[in-house]
């Protein structure tokens, strides 16, 4: 049995003097897709910032490639997409290429040439997303959907085992975010990466993932697809914390 990409256990946080997470224990097992769900400010992007090291938390520890979080040795097995469709500044002059090629800086370190082995990685993962015609493009002429494959590609390019994304299709249209999870969909059964994504998108997340956990403060749920599925409006109410309507998604 091979071992979970990520443990945490007995996880507590607080702000200010304020419970964040209380209780937290969970695994994201190899080769999963979990979709992360919950609340606004029930600590779904705390949780995602412990994970990332950026917090410690108050209480408890957390384990990554079984190694104890502080001394992770090598921070490239973890790739990190955020919300940047909804934020990025499009007058920002940088080429994809320029975008994804920063994602080696940790690889390659700062003021150091990229070589012709760094560049065929570039434009080769670039390709992965589908967006090697626009390598050379300046990134914020793209459409948010393009603009996000773009930031895959920069978690992407240093061969990373465990990808995180936090909210990544907001601002995103309709049919570009149905694009963006068959890309998701693609990276968990064809390069075999785990994936956790923090989405509200319920309905479509749950044709994709394979775990599923509802985080509001402390674990609700955490199950497959099919479980969250059956769960009434009332179940998820609770959850929330506040009236929740199911609605049904035909794609």
């Amino acid at each position: 049995m091979t071992e979970p990409v990520v443990s945490m256990k007995n996880i507590r946080y607080s702000y200010e003097n304020k419970n964040v997470l209380a209780n937290i224990n969970f695994e994201i097992p190899q080769g999963s897709f979990m979709g992360l769900v919950g609340p606004n400010g029930g600590g779904k992007t705390t949780l995602v910032k412990l994970i990332l090291g950026l917090l410690k938390p108050d209480q408890g520890s957390i384990h990554i490639f079984n190694e104890p979080i502080n001394k992770l040795k090598d921070q490239n097995k973890i790739g990190f997409v955020s919300q940047k469709a909804n934020s990025f500044n499009k007058g920002f002059p940088a080429t994809v290429f320029e975008v994804v090629s920063a994602g080696l800086t940790s690889k390659i370190g700062y003021f150091k040439f990229i070589n012709k082995a760094h560049k065929s990685k570039i434009l080769e993962t670039i390709d992965q997303v589908g967006m090697l015609d626009y390598a050379y493009e300046n990134i914020g002429n793209l459409s948010g959907g393009q603009q996000q494959r773009i930031f895959i590609a920069r978690a992407l390019v240093s061969d990373p085992e465990l990808i995180i994304l936090d909210e990544p299709t907001v601002g995103i249209d309709y049919e570009n975010v149905k694009r963006f999870y068959e890309l998701l969909h693609q990276l968990h059964h064809v390069q075999n990466k785990t994936l956790l994504l923090v989405t509200h998108d319920t309905g479509t997340m749950t044709e994709y993932a394979t775990d599923i956990v509802c985080l509001n403060k402390t674990l609700h749920f955490h199950g497959n697809p099919e479980e969250y599925s059956s769960l009434t409006e009332k179940d998820l109410s609770q959850f929330y914390g506040h009236p929740v309507n199911i609605v049904t998604h035909n794609h």
